[in-house]
């Protein structure tokens, strides 16, 4: 398993993403994920799509994309907060 590390608010974390995660992880785990995949031409059309059951590690190498490069923009994804709930409105 790669074990790169990421600057996240000026702090190193390890990464989310890992090259041994499936597909279908990922785009799980950060709703922008499938545009990055589409980015590097992976899983856009009949001829080169990804089956969520195969690993990053996979795909890169089915598909000669630098995993560190897909790793690297992966993680580079801002984090997602989660939706704040609506407030209630305020009696006057």
């Amino acid at each position: 398993m790669e074990t790169t590390e990421v600057n996240v608010n000026g702090a190193t974390a390890a990464p989310v993403f890992h090259a041994d995660m499936t597909v279908g992880e990922a785009m799980q785990l950060h709703p922008r994920a499938r545009e990055v995949f589409a980015g590097f031409h992976l899983g856009g059309c009949a001829h080169c799509s990804i089956s969520e059951f195969e690993t990053i590690r996979q795909i890169c190498e089915g598909y000669g994309v630098p995993a560190d490069m897909l790793l690297g923009a992966l993680n580079g994804l801002d984090a997602v907060e989660p939706a704040a709930a609506p407030s209630a409105p305020t009696a006057q």
